[in-house]
């Protein structure tokens, strides 16, 4: 039995603040009309204000080519930002913004041909910095142009992403960091209210590096941008370069601590100082086929993290609102442990109800206090404006014992007579995988099996008397959110 007790006289601010960004695949994949209505959905019923994507300036945008005559002779270089603005025009249309991570180098800037994913985004430096400048500064003009620098400098722009791992950035960190200053510079250029920031690394790296770097050389810096996943945790740890680390053999342990997110983020928060930090991707695990993505334990494990977080990050921003997702192709199956909220079809994971119930989370949090400091159940308590919130959540890492847990909630000073409302996620409440391996775990979906499966997603409301407590069991990687 746990006892939680809610003073509703302890008060301090909640923002929002993982519902700033969320991401996605790569930028191509926002032309498409089903990812278009997910993104709108999840715009409307999760919150998320911001989109992040790689491959702005792949190849499959045209936004750079070379035009050459029918012998093959280069004519010049030729300017294309219709998909840009095609995408730019939608997320506008539906009150969402871009957050605008510059990458990868389009073919005919590159210095070689080393590409990364399905879709070959290639990650080698620019062979002519001055060509990269020009194409940074024409983008940010016609941005201007088209949209109003007061629309424009409410949107970020990142300097690539990940340049701390060989897969996405082939040159050292001297090189990123010119590559940075150019960038930087050329946005900066065209006009001082523009965001530009980085380094966009993996695994919480280079932030104090980037800091020195831009400082001693006065690179414009606005805001600093870094990733991490919980599986992050041995290396975080190591403080070693993601070769050595692999090398070593202890990338293979691959285990992580309960809590580590907020240990990465706190660490993080110190190192950027007074720059504004936003993590630009995070998940509960890195891994693109994770069957835990589409289960509950992802729902109570993001429930922990986002409590976790409160106050140390101005923005936080999910990988990724879909399955729609094809770095290493669109995998197939229905549910096959992708990092989407949402799987190909749209139906909605545990995960993506987590954060539908956050989205209902008032901006004000009160002190919880408990008597089982080391146990798996933690509980987050805000005001709104009909009254009170609770989120319990009844989390531990793979492997680690937990079970289900008894618990009795008691708010200072309030006596109800009404009912209070009870949603739930765990095995047997929104939770439609369940239901789909019921069916014998389909590859592909008809239409009736989609409609049963998104019932099956959806969040049931429970009546429950209170008085002056509350007592329910929260079973294990289970969540109960409760409005009184």
């Amino acid at each position: 039995m746990i006892h939680f007790n809610i003073d509703k006289d302890k008060i301090t601010d909640f923002p929002h603040y993982w519902e700033m960004c969320v991401g996605s695949c790569h930028a191509y994949t926002a032309l498409r009309d089903d990812y278009r209505k997910q993104l709108k959905r999840a715009h409307k019923e999760l919150g998320f204000q911001y989109v992040r994507f790689h491959g702005l300036l792949d190849d499959d945008m045209c936004v750079l080519t070379m035009k050459r005559d029918f012998m093959g002779n280069d004519l010049g270089l030729v300017y294309n930002f219709v998909n840009i603005d095609n995408i730019c025009d939608f997320l506008l249309s539906i009150g969402m913004k871009p957050f605008m991570e510059l990458g990868f180098m389009p073919s005919v800037l590159a210095g070689g041909d080393k590409t990364v994913f399905h879709y070959k985004g290639n990650i080698t430096p620019p062979k002519d910095y001055g060509a990269w400048a020009e194409l940074i500064t024409r983008l940010a003009e016609h941005l201007i142009e088209r949209y109003g620098i007061e629309e424009v400098e409410q949107w970020f722009f990142e300097v690539w992403n990940e340049p701390n791992l060989t897969a996405f950035f082939s040159g050292t960190k001297e090189e990123y960091f010119k590559l940075y200053e150019v960038t930087a510079g050329a946005i900066r250029k065209v006009n001082r209210n523009l965001k530009v920031g980085g380094p966009a690394t993996s695994c919480n790296s280079w932030i104090k590096d980037t800091i020195d770097f831009c400082e001693k050389n006065k690179v414009p810096l606005d805001f600093v941008s870094t990733h991490h996943y919980p599986t992050d945790d041995p290396l975080w740890k190591s403080g070693m370069d993601i070769v050595d680390f692999f090398q070593s053999g202890l990338a293979d342990k691959g285990t992580y601590e309960r809590g580590i997110i907020k240990k990465m983020t706190v660490k993080a928060k110190e190192e950027a100082g007074a720059y504004p930090l936003y993590y630009t991707e995070w998940n509960t695990s890195a891994m693109t086929n994770d069957d835990k993505h589409d289960e509950c334990f992802a729902a109570a494990m993001i429930a922990k993290i986002l409590a976790d977080n409160d106050g140390l990050v101005k923005g936080y921003s999910y990988w990724t609102f879909t399955d729609i997702f094809e770095e290493r192709a669109q995998l197939p199956g229905a549910f096959h442990g992708g990092f989407g909220l949402m799987t190909y079809a749209g139906i909605a994971k545990p995960a993506y109800r987590l954060f539908e119930l956050f989205h209902g989370l008032g901006t004000k949090r009160l002190q919880v206090e408990y008597d089982v400091k080391d146990g798996t159940v933690e509980m987050l308590a805000t005001k709104t404006g009909g009254g009170y919130r609770l989120a319990v959540y009844n989390h531990n890492i793979p492997e680690e014992p937990i079970k289900d847990e008894v618990v009795k909630i008691k708010v200072a000073g309030m006596t109800s007579k009404n009912p209070a409302t009870v949603y739930r996620i765990d095995e047997n409440h929104a939770n439609a995988k369940a239901l789909w391996i019921d069916m014998g775990s389909p590859e592909y979906l008809k239409p009736a099996e989609v409609e049963k499966l998104n019932e099956a997603s959806s969040l049931k409301a429970e009546k429950i008397m209170c008085g002056n407590m509350i007592e329910l069991t929260i079973p294990a990687h289970g969540v109960a959110v409760i409005d009184l």
